[in-house]
């Protein structure tokens, strides 16, 4: 366990028990939080992408604490490498993120505090899923170039506000999107970055998702 000084942060690495398997995680605790953002990565993806853990920091500065783990397991990754039939499972990924969600509610080291969910490409689509199985459990989620078209049906069911951000010229996922958003019926919005692409690889663009999402997750989750 370590601490880093300039942001008085907790950093801590936890195992979460998934069945027969254990997922590792990144726990980050601000001295004081007033919630915790649980990140669902990408396709491809894990707990160490550089983009989410730029977001997680972010949003540790303004005092929310978040866990950031590997949906799947090494031996699970190497697997998908070769036949891609995990990646693209958001029902497997959504029981992976709902068994996270129950791990940290139980966890007796953490307090109890709003949560919210962050996903990234087909982990929005998990998010989604995941948030429409336990609606009470889940206080907001915000989506970065996701592909909440993959919740379906579910869709309507959510009850957590949700924010969705894409890329100006990202414009197959920004339909796809606009189609999500018109199914959900819930506080929703739509932000589109201009000038910036799937992975918000231009200057400035993965800051201003960033400030979108601590604002989001700062307004829904405060005073839970």
């Amino acid at each position: 366990m370590t601490k880093t000084s300039a942001l008085n942060v907790e950093q801590k690495p936890v195992q979460i028990p998934s069945g027969r398997v254990n997922l590792e995680g990144n726990l980050n605790m601000p001295e004081t939080t007033q919630g915790v953002v649980i990140f669902a990565h990408g396709s491809g993806s894990s707990r160490h992408s550089p983009r989410n853990r730029y977001v997680a920091e972010v949003l540790n500065q303004a005092g929310l604490a978040t866990l950031l783990f590997d949906l799947l397991t090494l031996d699970e990754e190497q697997e998908d490498r070769l036949t891609g039939h995990l990646r693209f499972n958001i029902d497997f990924l959504a029981d992976r993120l709902v068994t996270a969600t129950e791990w940290l509610a139980q966890n007796l080291d953490v307090p109890k505090m709003p949560v919210g969910y962050f996903g990234a490409s087909t982990g929005a689509g998990a998010a989604l899923v995941a948030a429409a199985r336990r609606p009470q459990a889940v206080d907001a989620i915000v989506s970065r170039g996701g592909r909440p078209d993959m919740a379906g049906a579910v869709l309507p069911q959510v009850q957590a506000p949700t924010l969705l951000i894409v890329g100006g010229n990202d414009a197959p996922v920004i339909e796809m999107n606009k189609e999500a958003l018109a199914q959900l019926e819930v506080e929703k919005k739509l932000e589109i970055v201009p000038g910036a692409t799937h992975l918000f690889e231009e200057p400035g663009a993965l800051e201003n998702v960033a400030q979108l999402a601590c604002d989001w997750f700062e307004r829904c989750l405060a005073g839970k």
